[in-house]
């Protein structure tokens, strides 16, 4: 251990991406609470399409690693996978050492740094299928390899023991309640969301499989007979992974239904809290989900939640969300949402309990048990 004064650690965590997905958030609020804790954290990062750092301001407490990762035109995911955990493996490796916990937050950058000679401890957000042989090789030693592992709930901890025999910690997420209920707020960022969008149901996360986004789609069509003015908007997006011809197919379906939906992309951290707290209501219908971050800022700005009726979210959110498990479903829950809300006040404090230093503090706690050799690897 390198420790340094009353218990400080110094403390490397990896990243797959500079780009706003779920994993990476986490990673920054995470870094940020260990740091206001007085430790040394440095944060690896692939920083692709020309980034130089993350999509926002990072607290300077904490020391950034953007390892460049330039696009390379028609490159296949496989290919694209295996390249991802070469560079970050290469530039890790030639400062690996002095760090007493080296933690990875998904499967590339797990692998790239066990591909570097460091074990490694590794969150498991969730847990997915995949077709493309390497990122299911990926995927597979990210989870069987890696000294300890960190799941965000119960639900998919009980997954990994049952599918690997292993046996991970539960560290829930935490939320930046106050930066959304900020949104909430914000008159004027809601003004220009409502004057360019006019009312709409909001999807975070782009069009990809695990996101649900046809099911959206169909729940949305029938949704509109009751509720016209409402618009479909998705927002986000930003993957490694290919997802063209699940997104032809959604376009396909999009016209015969003939929905007209906005596509945003990845829209600016500072305006992503008007934008989640002018919505209607939040559409989170994953098939897969390992906390539910996004759902969770949305109740911080007050907004009503329909979710996937999966086992991991019952856990998290409780009665604070409605649920439904197919688009007729989705589409009953979304009209009740957007016609009767519930009272934000539910929502909004279960947001609050979940705070990035209490995260932060659990973490700790996880390393030192780690570094002591106290967990348990089945």
């Amino acid at each position: 251990m390198t420790t340094g004064a009353q218990g400080e650690l110094r403390i490397a965590l990896l990243t797959y991406s500079s780009k706003p997905r779920g994993g990476v958030v986490h990673t920054l609020a995470l870094a940020e609470a260990l740091a206001a804790l007085g430790h040394d954290v440095h944060v690896w990062t692939l920083a692709r399409g020309g980034d130089v750092g993350f999509f926002r301001p990072v607290d300077p407490a904490v020391t950034v690693h953007a390892v460049p990762f330039p696009g390379v035109d028609g490159e296949e995911v496989g290919a694209r996978i295996l390249r991802s955990i070469a560079a970050l493996a290469e530039a890790f490796a030639r400062v690996r050492t002095g760090y007493d916990v080296v933690h990875a937050q998904d499967c590339i950058s797990a692998n790239a740094v066990m591909a570097a000679g460091v074990p490694c401890v590794r969150t498991i957000h969730h847990l997915d299928t995949f077709t493309t042989p390497e990122l299911a090789a990926c995927h597979e030693r990210a989870v069987t390899r890696p000294a300890a592992r960190i799941c965000v709930s119960e639900a998919v901890a009980a997954e990994v023991r049952q599918g690997w025999g292993l046996a991970p910690s539960v560290i829930a997420n935490g939320v930046d309640a106050e930066r959304f209920e900020a949104g909430a707020a914000d008159t004027a960022g809601r003004t220009r969301w409502a004057d360019k969008l006019g009312p709409y149901v909001l999807a975070l996360g782009g069009i990809e499989p695990r996101k649900g986004s046809i099911d959206l789609l169909e729940a949305y069509a029938m949704l509109r007979r009751r509720r016209p003015e409402l618009r479909l908007v998705f927002a986000g997006g930003e993957t490694l992974f290919d997802y063209r011809d699940y997104r032809r197919e959604f376009e396909r379906r999009a016209g015969q239904l003939a929905v007209d939906h906005e596509v945003l992309g990845a829209v600016d951290h500072v305006d992503l809290p008007s934008l989640v707290a002018q919505a209607e209501a939040l559409a989170f219908v994953s098939t897969k989900e390992g906390f539910g971050l996004a759902a969770m800022e949305a109740l911080a700005a007050g907004v009503p939640v329909v979710a996937r009726d999966l086992p991991v979210l019952r856990e998290v959110f409780g009665s604070a969300v409605a649920y439904a498990d197919s688009p007729l479903g989705i589409a009953a829950a979304l009209a009740t949402a957007v016609t009767s809300p519930p009272p934000p006040s539910v929502g909004r404090a279960l947001a609050r309990s979940y705070t990035w230093e209490r995260a932060a503090r659990s973490h700790v706690a996880f390393y030192e048990a780690h570094l002591a050799g106290r967990l348990p690897a089945r």
